[in-house]
C-alpha cells in the first residue's frame, strides 16, 4: 500500500466513503495524521491514508467511539498481545451495545404505551396531553448515575 501522498481530499473522500468534512474532523481529532500539502495548499492523501479512513468509517458504522477507534488503530495485527487488546476492546463495546439495546427496548415500550393512549376518537389528543404532563413534571435533581454513551 502506497504511503506517497497523491490524492486530493475530494478523491480521498470518494475512495474512502468518508466526507471531506469528516476527513478534516478526523485529522483534528488525531484519527488521521495531518496531511502533506501540495504547492497549492491542497491536502494530499496516500493509499494508506485512504485505507485508514475506510477502517475508521467501518468502526464508526459499528457505533464505536473515537477512543475505541483510536485503540484499534494503535494495534499491530501481527502482535498476539494486541489481538487480546482488540478482543477486550470489542467485548467492552459489545457491552455498550447490549446496554443501548436495553435502553432502546425500554424506549420502544414507552413509545408504544404513549401511542396507545389515543386513537383519535376523543375530543382531544391523549398523546399530546401526556407529553405536556411529562414536560410539567419536576426535573430530577441530578443527572442519572453512570457514564453517558460515547458516540
Amino acid at each position: 500500500m502506497s504511503t506517497t501522498p497523491q490524492h486530493r481530499i475530494g478523491e480521498a473522500a470518494r475512495q474512502s466513503g468518508v466526507s471531506t468534512a469528516n476527513i478534516r474532523y478526523y485529522e483534528r481529532e488525531g484519527l488521521l495524521q495531518a496531511q502533506t500539502r501540495a504547492g497549492n495548499d491542497y491536502r494530499l492523501y496516500s493509499e494508506a491514508d485512504i485505507h485508514r479512513l475506510r477502517f475508521v468509517r467501518q468502526c464508526r458504522a459499528m457505533d464505536m467511539s473515537q477512543d475505541e477507534v483510536r485503540t484499534l488503530l494503535a494495534l499491530d495485527l501481527n502482535n498476539k498481545t494486541d489481538c487480546a487488546t482488540a478482543s477486550t476492546a470489542l467485548d467492552e463495546h459489545l457491552g455498550h451495545v447490549r446496554q443501548r439495546l436495553r435502553e432502546l427496548r425500554a424506549l420502544e415500550k414507552d413509545l408504544l404505551a404513549l401511542r396507545n393512549r389515543c386513537d383519535g376518537s376523543d375530543d382531544h389528543c391523549h398523546i399530546i396531553e401526556a407529553l405536556h404532563q411529562r414536560a410539567d413534571a419536576a426535573m430530577p435533581e441530578s443527572p442519572p448515575a453512570g457514564p453517558r454513551r460515547h458516540v
